[in-house]
């Protein structure tokens, strides 16, 4: 059985902070409505028990640890637009042991560890696009996605391997699909238009079938 989205399953040392800079989000807000008009994206009722799916993060940049990142809080899905005090800057990953660091106005995306792994797997990455589409996760193996191991369940230490594995197969910028998470996808690369172009070819290539 596939498993729920949306429910915090890694350890989380969390303390209230400032939001992150309001530069840093606009290009991450412009995708997330692109995302949400194409039901990649959000919160519907007679989707995923109705819990929120979806989230987008970015590098953070200067003055920071090399690898955090700034990613949208936990179920903010049902949100048509995002505020500053709806996203949070994740400090540090440790995948191996289950363990994520953030500060911000809010908690970070149960899907932080998955994002993390590939900023640490590559520092040419500098956003992370988790998705879910049914069409695309049906045609994952006519269109050759590399996919996880359907036993790696989200937000576990074994996706956050399954990830590092097989990002490098993914090309560039890439795209993978989660075998243990329903309709899930992952796209990354170094830039956002490259990385949501990515993914807006690969649904019409679904949908071409």
């Amino acid at each position: 059985m596939l498993e729920r989205e949306g429910v915090i399953k890694f350890d989380l040392a969390f303390r209230a902070g400032p939001a992150p800079a309001a530069k840093l989000l606009a290009e991450l807000e412009a995708w997330r409505r692109i995302f949400r008009r194409l039901g990649l994206l959000g919160q519907d009722p007679r989707r995923y028990a109705g819990l929120g799916f979806g989230n987008l993060s970015r590098r953070a940049g200067s003055g920071l640890p090399a690898n955090a990142f700034i990613i949208s809080g936990t179920q903010t899905g049902h949100l048509d637009q995002l505020a500053a005090a709806h996203y949070v800057t994740v400090l540090a990953c440790d995948p191996a042991h289950n363990r994520v660091e953030a500060s911000g106005p809010i908690r970070p995306s149960s899907e932080a560890l998955s994002h993390g792994v590939l900023y640490q797997a590559d520092p040419r990455i500098g956003w992370v696009m988790h998705l879910h589409s049914p069409e695309i996760f049906a045609a994952r193996q006519r269109l050759q996605l590399p996919t996880t191991a359907p036993a790696a369940t989200y937000g576990s230490p074994q996706m956050a391997a399954e990830i590092a594995r097989l990002a490098p197969l993914a090309g560039w910028p890439g795209l993978l699909a989660m075998g243990g998470h329903e309709d899930g996808l992952l796209a990354f690369g170094a830039e956002a238009a490259a990385t949501g172009a990515l993914v807006v070819r690969t649904l019409a290539a679904a949908l071409a079938s």
